[in-house]
């Protein structure tokens, strides 16, 4: 349950469409409900201004499907990670209107209204090949209300690449950048913007990359002091606090 949704809880009382047993029905799920294999918090959003996110890596399809559909009759928008075809199909025989966004292997479910003032965040990624985090991270962000600008495969071994789309970092209130190998497009980016930049290494490259390891290692060795990293192949967590940056600096 989302501040907006228990403010319009409130205002049914108020206006006598809903009752006060009904309301403390309702209430009865404040901070959590208990559904026996997971305690759904409810709250999160009142605390954190985003809600409770479902990591589907993990649970059954059944498992995260009731999640999902619980969450959705809260009222809140909904948004579970790392699904795969039998989840997606799972949860969207219970809940028709979310959406199964393959790339980013998230399902989402908006029925707030659109946000005005989610700010603006540019998701950038070094390849082709980052697109599952990159896109991971813009669904993410997009479903708490920020506006993306996706700007994808401008490695720094096309640096031209990257500066042909200098301009639409301007006006942005920051950066995610997702990459592999070596990890040094956060670098750069980070030279070129004067906004905060959260750097997603990837699980992309040959042997020695050791499955996104250097490019973590050189994303926290990074000589651009705007730039600070989340852990490898998160871009849902990068998302996360990019919109709650976007969300302060657009008030």
């Amino acid at each position: 349950m989302n501040r907006s949704t228990l403010l319009e809880l409130l205002a049914s009382v108020e206006r006598g469409s809903l009752s006060v047993e009904q309301a403390c029905e309702r209430l009865a799920h404040l901070p959590f409900e208990d559904i026996g294999h997971a305690r759904i918090d409810h709250h999160r959003a009142l605390r954190s201004g985003l809600p409770e996110v479902i990591y589907a890596a993990g649970k059954s399809p059944e498992q995260t499907a009731e999640i999902f559909s619980r969450m959705a009759a809260a009222g809140s928008d909904v948004l579970a990670t790392r699904a795969d075809e039998p989840t997606a199909a799972a949860v969207l025989a219970s809940v028709p209107t979310a959406v199964y966004h393959s790339q980013a292997r998230a399902i989402a479910l908006r029925q707030s209204p659109a946000s005005t003032t989610g700010g603006h965040i540019a998701v950038v990624c070094a390849g082709t090949s980052d697109l599952m985090s990159a896109e991971e991270a813009a669904v993410t962000a997009e479903l708490f209300g920020a506006r993306v600008t996706r700007l994808y495969d401008v490695g720094v071994a096309g640096l031209h690449r990257l500066l042909s789309v200098r301009d639409q970092l301007n006006g942005v209130h920051a950066v995610i950048v997702c990459a592999g190998m070596e990890g040094a497009l956060p670098s750069v980016v980070g030279g070129l913007v004067g906004v905060p930049v959260i750097a997603v290494p990837t699980s992309v490259g040959y042997g020695a990359s050791f499955q996104g390891t250097a490019a973590l290692l050189g994303m926290l060795n990074s000589c651009s002091p705007n730039v600070t990293v989340v852990n490898i192949d998160n871009g849902f967590g990068a998302a996360y606090t990019a919109t709650l940056i976007a969300r302060a600096a657009a008030r």
